[in-house]
């Protein structure tokens, strides 16, 4: 495959039942690849092994004083040295155009799944493993791939280097064709042991990882407290036991490589001494002697290539597996994959496990007391959830289920914003060009959002003369805003798509009150004749809801206006208006 190709339009769908059988995938994905890449390292191998040969063919010729020898050896050595430099090259060609082919696959597989799972994915698998898998294990993935081609070839070279000296001098031959798969498997037994230690140095790396993303992500919050340093000191001890795992897992393949120099050199040195003998009593010739030593001496670079592909299957198993594990997740037990003309499912947004009901066109507002249990909630409106496959049923819209349609169609149906929404780097307009139905335009979201200071500070912040904030480049993460104003951009996006559903989960934490009370007026009348769904716990909001629901303990507990769960249901009081137990009395009595 070219790399003018990538990336791939169809990266296929990986058998993701163990790590084995992933690989064993990709390779089947680039058999055309692979053979490409084996026919050019066994043309380099070839021309590389018959280099003794010829030279043995030049040595004899001169003992013999054979000028026409000597020159047609010279012509074949040129020949061969053409055909090793062309071989060589194409063979790295290939090979590197394999690893490149190979992780892009992967991260391909990755990304496709992300989108999938969206922020279920962070809960299912940790967030430092999903960063390790689509950084690190892609390359070591890679590696084997690029690696696999070169051993095959390697062991063509070396089946027929063997098979040729016992036919081209017997004597020592036979003893090279014994010793090859001595020295080819002298190295199985020290292979678990490496393999188990590069397993641990990748099993602290990802914790190390993990616990640095961590830190990372919750850097303001830890200055704030004073565990800054803390955090620090855990991540250097984690970092310290990387080190020590990666020392001890170097020390096993540097005695595995001293292995493998060591016998094969115990064998040319073997081979010296009795060819020697062979030729002081007449029975080879010393051309014959140079081409043999010569041939033995060359299957040390092929030998290394055992040593290699051993080394990339160690540290792409673990690698493997854990790009498996990852990618064989599924959304839903009965989800269904890629999309169909079928029409967009329309009518009440129903979760049986919940009990919670939205009913279509009206705004309603969801109270929870555990603010984490809000946030699977909302997964699991859009979706996102693991549905059936943990054994809850799947939500319904209109009585269809969100997890048995395809992935583009629900997507389409259900929108769901994230109490942390995540601004992509790039301009205002770039910003809000997403998919939608076209009937909001950009102006009316931003007004319903309350973005009118943050256009003027953008337009205050425009590199060129026009002063257009919609021109006006957006940092990283939108860290040249507030989080504020990073929300209300988050929630105009979400209200430009105009969705069936739309499903906020806390989009006004970061704002004022007066502001909290213009957005949820602008939102309430944007989305007028729409499904929306917010969670919040603001009485600002909750009055402005066509029905609020109470969720407690994981199903619904009751369901009416804001202003009747006040007056009727103290549990619903207490959440909304943060009084204890003992402030509580009913509406009545107080009065």
């Amino acid at each position: 495959m070219s790399l003018s190709a990538l990336p791939h339009t169809d990266p296929g769908v990986p058998d993701a039942r163990s790590g084995f059988r992933f690989l064993l995938w990709l390779e089947k994905c680039q058999i055309r690849g692979q053979i490409t890449a084996a026919l050019w390292g066994s043309l380099h191998m070839a021309a590389v092994a018959s280099f003794p040969a010829a030279v043995g063919l030049a040595v004899q010729a001169v003992v013999d004083h054979s000028g026409d020898r000597l020159a047609v050896a010279g012509g074949l050595m040129l020949t061969l040295g053409v055909l090793t430099a062309v071989g060589d090259t194409m063979l790295h060609r290939t090979s590197v155009t394999n690893w490149i082919t190979a992780a892009a696959r992967v991260q391909l597989l990755l990304a496709r799944k992300t989108v999938e799972l969206g922020s279920v994915l962070t809960r299912r698998v940790a967030a430092g493993e999903v960063v390790a898998v689509s950084t690190g294990d892609v390359e070591k993935i890679g590696w084997f791939v690029e690696s696999l081609a070169r051993f095959t070839s390697a062991s063509v070279a070396t089946i027929g280097v063997a098979v040729a000296l016992v036919v081209y001098q017997p004597a020592l031959g036979v003893l090279v064709a014994v010793a090859i798969p001595v020295l080819a498997l002298a190295v199985l037994p020290l292979l678990p042991y490496a393999t188990r230690r590069a397993d641990e140095q990748r099993h602290k790396a990802g914790k190390a990882t993990e616990l640095a993303c961590d830190t990372v992500a919750g850097l303001r919050v830890l200055r704030g407290i004073g565990g800054e340093e803390l955090f620090l000191a855990r991540y250097r001890r984690a970092s310290q036991e990387v080190r020590t795992a990666a020392v001890r897992s170097a020390r096993m393949w540097a005695l595995i490589s001293a292995v493998q120099v060591a016998l094969p050199g115990l064998l040319l040195v073997g081979v010296a001494w009795y060819g020697a003998r062979l030729a002081l009593d007449g029975r080879i010739t010393v051309g014959e002697l140079v081409t043999v030593y010569g041939s033995v001496g060359f299957l040390m670079f092929p030998l290394r290539n055992f040593e290699e592909i051993a080394m990339a299957y160690s540290f792409s198993r673990p690698s493997a597996k854990r790009a498996a594990r990852v990618l064989s997740l599924e959304r839903g037990a009965d989800s269904v994959q890629g999309s169909d003309d079928r029409p967009l499912p329309s009518g009440d947004l129903y979760d049986p496990a919940t009990g919670l009901l939205a009913p279509a066109g009206l705004l309603t507002a969801v109270v929870c007391g555990d603010p984490d249990a809000a946030g699977r909630l909302a997964d699991r409106l859009g979706g996102h959830s693991p549905g059936r496959a943990d054994g809850d049923p799947s939500v319904l819209l209109g009585g269809a289920p969100l997890d048995g349609l395809p992935l583009d169609v629900a997507r389409t149906a259900v929108l769901v914003q994230d109490k942390d929404p995540v601004l992509l780097s790039g301009t205002l307009h770039e910003l809000l060009d997403v998919s939608s139905s076209g009937n909001v335009p950009p102006t009316a979201a931003l007004a319903a959002a309350q973005c009118g200071d943050v256009l003027d500070a953008l337009a205050q912040a425009s590199v060129d003369d026009s002063g257009d904030p919609m021109r006006t480049r957006i940092t990283e993460r939108g860290r040249s805003l507030s989080g504020g104003q990073r929300q209300r951009l988050a929630l105009a996006r979400s209200l430009v798509a105009d969705p069936q559903v739309l499903v906020l989960d806390e989009p006004t934490s970061a704002v004022d009150s007066h502001t909290e009370a213009r957005i949820a007026h602008g939102v309430k009348a944007l989305r007028d004749g729409r499904t929306t769904v917010v969670f919040a716990s603001s009485p600002l909001i909750l009055d402005r809801a066509d029905r609020v629901v109470f969720v407690d303990g994981g199903s619904t507990a009751v369901a009416g206006t804001h202003q009747e769960l006040l007056r009727t249901h103290l549990g619903y009081r207490a959440v909304v208006t943060r009084e204890t137990g003992y402030e509580l009395k009913p509406v009545e009595e107080s009065a």
